[in-house]
């Protein structure tokens, strides 16, 4: 019976066949060791690059529509790095957090901030850091995530668009008041008060020359207050000199006076022993010799009485009783 089977399982058809193995494991192999070799190189330029570059979080309260992963980081214009992560806060979602990676020689220092800005009008962002002044400490304190933070802030065009919405508010507000301030009857009002005005500049046009004159005549009487000062104050000095001497006078007068009080104080202060021995002797001694006067002056009295009374003889005996005779 004919063999109908495969014809390279024999001698020759299998030493093909382990040739072409060969050839393949050969490539295989070739190709492992050259991922490999790539792979190394990958992760000694990543180690190598992650030694010559700082790392940073951003925290933006704006929207930070336009940047992503990978976008670009100048500081002061120069590209100095890019962006490695973009991340909402889950506990704080009014908060962005953005981490950068920048050269290691960037002079991140204190005083430095970081904004977010349109790249042309091809609607691509990127973080411009800039404030830096010299001399100030590096920013190297790790914040709440582990790295430096660099403080934000809104500018550019970014900014405009997050206040787009409250200055469109602001807009719309002050078109609605513009519009109730010119209805038609604020509007005559105005009409009229300009109507007022053009009367009231025609009537002082008019006058312009009363008016010119007015002002000229001002001016004369200003002048001559003025003159009018001058000449009270040369009065006033000349009035000083003269009243001068007599102030002088005056002084001197009021001070003999006082010479003459303290005199007055020292005699009276001396005088005062007298007063007293007078108030406590001769007082009482005049007080008895007035009533002795008045017991005097009432015998006295008492006598001549009895001299006009009874004569000379009533002084020395009693009255003469009168003769008494018997009744028939």
């Amino acid at each position: 019976m004919p063999d109908d089977g495969p014809k390279w399982f024999t001698g020759g058809g299998w030493g093909a066949l382990m040739e072409t193995r060969s050839n393949n494991v050969l490539v295989g192999g070739i190709v492992l060791v050259l991922l490999g070799i790539i792979v190394a190189f990958a992760i000694w330029m990543a180690g190598s690059n992650g030694a010559n570059e700082k790392k940073y979080d951003i925290l933006f309260k704006t929207s930070v529509d336009g940047l992503a992963k990978g976008s670009q980081v100048t500081f002061s214009g120069v590209p100095v790095g890019k962006v490695e992560d973009i991340v909402v806060m889950p506990d704080q979602p009014e908060l962005i957090r953005v981490r950068v990676s920048v050269k290691k020689d960037t002079p991140v220092l204190q005083g430095t901030t970081a904004s977010i800005a349109g790249v042309g009008f091809t609607g691509v962002s990127q973080i411009n850091l800039d404030g830096a002044v010299t001399g100030a400490p590096p920013i190297d304190q790790p914040g709440p995530f582990g790295l430096p933070l660099i403080p934000a802030k809104a500018g550019g065009l970014g900014a405009i668009l997050n206040n787009a919405p409250a200055l469109l508010d602001r807009l719309t507000t002050l078109t609605e008041r513009l519009t109730d301030l010119l209805n038609p009857r604020n509007q005559k009002s105005i009409s009229n008060i300009l109507a007022h005005l053009d009367t009231i500049s025609g009537a002082l046009a008019s006058r312009s020359g009363d008016i010119a004159a007015t002002i000229a005549d001002a001016h004369a009487a200003i002048q001559q207050a003025g003159d009018a000062a001058q000449k009270i104050g040369a009065l006033a000095d000349s009035t000083n000199q003269n009243v001068k001497p007599l102030l002088t006078n005056l002084n001197e007068a009021v001070d003999s006076a006082k010479h003459s009080m303290k005199n007055l104080d020292e005699a009276i202060d001396d005088a005062k022993p007298g007063l007293k021995a007078v108030s406590t002797q001769t007082v009482p001694a005049i007080n008895q010799l007035v009533r002795d006067l008045a017991d005097t002056a009432a015998s006295l009295r008492a006598l001549s009485g009895k001299l006009d009374n009874s004569g000379a003889g009533g002084l020395i005996g009693g009255p003469k009783l009168p003769d008494y005779k018997p009744r028939k």
